[in-house]
């Protein structure tokens, strides 16, 4: 079911090489680079080795278009994306990256033939960057219906004000576009048709970047994040993406790809801390033992072994799903993933770092960068509480459909008469008394 298409594998064999000769002898300088420069500029090796990229044929393996990108499915992609994510280094360069895919996934769905030749052929090309603005900072963003950032028409613009933050990609001087989300019609009685998505160039008067935000303790990785200040910016009517008030139709389009895409990306992250793992602890010897000889290693990198297996096939059912039966379909199988594969890494980066001991807390393996990424995204992309709320009512939905009669799926206490004639068996003085 889940075999690897000769595209994809013939893609998948020169990811590897490709990451071999270019990408994992570049990480000390990618980070080294990220250390000195700061958020606000960008890494000079990740613009050199694009060019090898795209001389390699390895770009925009993403996107399902045949023309504009690899043309892959969702299944297809996933072990692609497994290989880029073992490195922070690599998303960006084969222009994989968050949050480009997401935006340029939206455009390409929902854009204008003017927004698609503006916008998404440069970004495509890799020739820009861009920002999604949608977390606020004063509000409770994992519910979105409480965005107050407000998009107001005035005759052929749109008024825009808004303080946002984890506004990914702002602070990079190579991003050109946001897309801004927010409210266009704060009081139509259906809370989900309140928000509009609309494409803001970032030299327009009125937008600030007021500053790039860490993640736990870090810049610019895993995450370039930044608040950002949108006061009566004014963009054309014609940058509004889709229509009003379709700002949730678009999100569940751009979120589902991304989300998935997060999960594919952990998993190669994940073998490779388990990789790393395995070799340290061989390496290892206190108290007279190798640490590869104690029960508690052994365990953990078994247990790491079933979890990722475990997070893989579910992400290849998503994926599968996403293709077979639609996004909207696949919500469950989303939501699924994307609650089990960040605590999972977060778990095997966690043991990993108590292989390494001291030293796995710093930079010097990338263990911490690799646990600000996990932990980050419990977070991005909705919260697991989020999540498991959703998937708690798809339940509730998918149980109230069937026939308890049929499926032996009753639940409710059972009346007295049952009761008594299930357990006559067990009062003394009735046929088949248990004790007789």
């Amino acid at each position: 079911m889940f075999e690897l298409s000769p595209k994809a594998a013939d893609y998948k064999t020169r990811l590897e090489a490709f990451m071999a000769d270019h990408i994992y002898p570049n990480e000390d300088l990618f980070y080294a680079q990220t250390e000195q420069l700061g958020p606000w500029s960008f890494q000079p090796v990740v613009e050199e080795l694009k060019v090898h990229a795209k001389t390699a044929g390895l770009w925009n393996l993403f996107l399902p278009d045949k023309e504009l990108g690899a043309g892959l499915s969702n299944l297809e992609y996933a072990p692609l994306c497994e290989v880029m994510g073992r490195s922070h280094l690599a998303p960006e360069v084969f222009n994989c990256s968050a949050p480009d895919t997401g935006n340029m996934e939206t455009i390409w769905r929902y854009g204008t033939e003017e927004q698609k030749a503006r916008w998404l052929t440069p970004l495509l090309a890799g020739q820009m960057r861009s920002a999604f603005a949608m977390t606020e900072p004063e509000v409770a963003s994992s519910d979105a219906t409480n965005i107050e950032s407000n998009i107001r028409r005035d005759g052929d613009e749109y008024v825009i004000n808004g303080r946002k933050w984890y506004t990914t990609g702002a602070t990079d001087p190579r991003c050109q576009i946001l897309i801004f989300m927010g409210k266009s019609d704060p009081t139509n009685e259906d809370r989900h048709s309140q928000q509009s998505m609309i494409l803001v160039p970032k030299d327009t008067p009125g937008v600030r970047v007021v500053r790039p935000l860490s993640v736990m303790g870090t810049y610019a990785i895993p995450d370039r994040a930044a608040e950002v200040v949108f006061q009566n910016v004014r963009v054309p009517a014609s940058n509004m993406l889709l229509g009003e008030g379709r700002g949730f139709e678009i999100a569940q389009g751009r979120l589902g790809p991304g989300r998935i895409h997060h999960c594919m990306r952990l998993i190669g992250l994940c073998e490779r801390i388990l990789e790393r793992m395995c070799r340290r602890v061989q390496g290892r010897t206190p108290f007279g033992s190798e640490l590869s000889r104690q029960s508690v290693t052994m365990e953990r990198i078994a247990e790491a072994r079933v979890m990722i297996e475990q997070i893989r096939l579910l992400t290849l059912k998503a994926a599968w799903m996403m293709d077979t039966v639609g996004n909207k379909a696949a919500l469950a199988e989303i939501g699924m993933i994307k609650i089990a594969a960040p605590s999972v890494a977060c778990r095997i980066i966690d043991w990993a770092m108590q292989a390494f001991g001291g030293g796995g807390t710093s930079m010097d393996h990338y263990l911490s960068a690799c646990y600000a990424t996990a932990r980050l995204l419990r977070l991005a992309d909705g919260p697991d509480e989020v999540h498991r709320n959703q998937l708690a009512r798809l339940e509730f939905k998918r149980h109230a459909a069937t026939d308890p009669r049929v499926t032996g799926g009753h639940g409710n206490v059972l009346p007295l008469e049952e009761v008594e004639r299930r357990f006559a068996y067990l009062r003394p003085g009735n046929p088949g008394y248990l004790w007789d």
